[in-house]
Parts: structure tokens; sequence; C-alpha cells
């Protein structure tokens, strides 16, 4: 038996609607809290949408609180001082480079009046990092914007999201506000889960999944208790219509804590600090406690949630939640 700590899901997307109602049990059964993104159509960007879009969560789960987080535009201070008590961070998008992100971030110094601000009122800063170029190269090239980004803003807490490259785990040791999130499908599947053989659309994702190499380093920095590094899970759901037109997202929801447990084969304290501890002592977070169980009994992946195929379906797993 897993007994975790009040875990965390640190990038999380929910959808709304049926949506929503399909997939976020699977997310409040594993998880006390969890940071839900806001690109959303329209994005979440002022106090009216994203008091409604929280207020339809808590509608749709029990014993869970949802960490809210913000689309990045150009803010001015007043309208932050309002929102500063009601989200967790600002999600910066580039402009058109993964889902409903088109309304982003065109030039990255526009919003340098709007980082001031937030490093100002402590509001942290979660970023979607990749450049336009080609798609392996995406989010190494996007290292130099962190570079700058932290040097620019010292004390703006700054959050790598769903890093997948081993030059990204470097610059955690190398700046003091630069955090980062790792999901589930980086760090367990490689580029050959997507085109190794047939084409698998369900394991692709913006970041794509990268070489044995940037997989080895997050695991690496993972099993290794890094205090900078967090959960965040990226599950994003879209139809099997979707997912078979090209859309951007694994829905790794339902295995989240199996597949954790299995990997890391037997070391809780690792895994405690993975799912929970490190977010919350970094940002400070006030999250009502809650224990999760696992319990080693088989669980077997569903094949179908909603109109939603899940990462890993029909695999079976040695761990299964208790309140599942």
């Amino acid at each position: 038996m897993i007994t975790l700590n009040t875990p965390i899901d640190m990038h999380l997307h929910l959808r709304e609607g049926k949506m929503l109602r399909d997939v976020i049990p699977y997310t409040y059964n594993q998880f006390a809290a969890a940071v839900v993104m806001p690109n959303l159509v329209p994005p979440v960007d002022n106090i009216d949408r994203l008091l409604s879009y929280k207020d339809e969560i808590l509608q749709n789960s029990k014993n869970f609180t949802p960490l809210m987080n913000l689309f990045m535009r150009e803010y001015t201070k007043e309208e932050l001082e309002v929102l500063k008590d009601e989200i967790f961070a600002i999600k910066l998008y580039p402009a058109g480079i993964t889902t409903n992100s088109e309304e982003g971030v065109k030039s990255i110094e526009n919003v340098y009046p709007v980082l001031e601000i937030m490093q100002e009122l402590d509001i942290p800063l979660s970023v979607h990092g990749e450049t336009n170029g080609f798609v392996l190269d995406r989010e190494r090239e996007f290292a130099v914007v962190y570079e700058k980004l932290a040097c620019d803003f010292p004390n703006l807490k700054i959050i790598m999201e769903h890093i997948s490259t081993y030059n990204l785990v470097e610059l955690l040791d190398k700046y003091d506000n630069l955090y980062a999130t790792i999901t589930l499908h980086h760090l367990l599947l490689t580029l050959d889960d997507l085109i190794g053989g047939s084409l698998n659309p369900h394991n692709f994702c913006k970041p794509v999944v990268k070489t044995p190499k940037d997989r080895d380093a997050l695991q690496k920095i993972v099993k290794s208790g890094h205090k900078k590094v967090m959960f965040g899970s990226d599950s994003a759901p879209h139809s099997i219509k979707n997912k078979l037109k090209g859309a951007a997202g694994l829905f790794s929801a339902p295995v989240i804590l199996p597949a954790l447990a299995e990997f890391f084969e037997g070391d809780v304290e690792t895994f405690q600090k993975f799912i929970s501890d490190n977010a919350r002592e970094n940002f400070d977070l006030n999250i009502p406690e809650r224990e999760v169980v696992l319990v080693e009994e088989e669980y077997i992946a569903p094949q179908l949630v909603g109109e939603v195929k899940p990462m890993f379906a029909g695999r079976r797993f040695t761990y299964s939640v208790k309140n599942f």
C-alpha cells in the first residue's frame, strides 16, 4: 500500500461542458488539487470568465481545489490586483503554438510591463516554451528565452511547463527562479511510441515526445528528488474524432498514479516529493490536506472515457487508487 499526502497536478486541461464532466472524476479521485489551464475558447482572461469556469469545476468535483491559471494578455496593474487572489499563475502561450493559443503572445517584449507587475505582486509565470522552429528543436531553442526572462525578472517565479529536453533540465540549477513541471508521457515515452511503428495519434502532444536521451534526463532528475521539479500531467482530452484529425494532447488522467507507482518502484519518499511536497514548498500552496491511497490490486486503464481514448488504454497496472 502507498499513501500519498495531498497529491497535486500542476498542469491540467479539463475543457468545459460534457467533456469536463466526463474527465474530471479521474482527477479528483487521484488529486487534492490541480492547476487548471486557461486555453479555452474564449480564453480565461478576465474575472467573470475565471469565476464562471472555476464554479463549473467546483460544481462537478468533490474534495478538490482548482488552482486557476489566467491566459496571458496585456493586463493593467488594476486588473491584476483584482485577479491576484483568484489565480495561481498567468500562462504565457506563444501565439499559435498549441491548442487554442491563437490569441497568445506574438512578442514576449510586449508583455514585459505585465511581467513587471507580476513580479511586484508575486504572481508566478507559467510558460509553454516552444519556438516556431523545426518541431524537434522548438523546446531546445526556447531555452534562450527562459534564460533571458530569468535574468530580466530575477524575482519572478517562472515555471517551464512540460519540459521534454535535457537542456532545459540543465537550466534548473543555473537560475534560482526557474522551476519545471514534467508529464507522465514525457517521463515514459519517446518518439518511437508516436511514430516508431504504426502512427499512434493518441501519443501526439506538444511538445512532442523526444529521444531516449531526453527521456532519460527527465527520469534521472525526477528520481533524484530535485526540489524544483514538480508533476504536471498536461492531461489534455480530445475526442477520438479530433485526435484522428491531428489534435495535440494526451489524456493521461486515468492512469497517472498507477503508472507513477510503478515508475518509482517503492521509493515513496521521492514519489511524495514529486507529486506534492515540491510544489507546496516552492509556491507556499495552502491546500486542504487529503490522503490518497494506492493498493496492490490490478487496475486496467479504461478503453474509453466519454469520447476520449486515454493514454495506455487497456493496460494492466499493479496498483489501483483505493477510492476509484
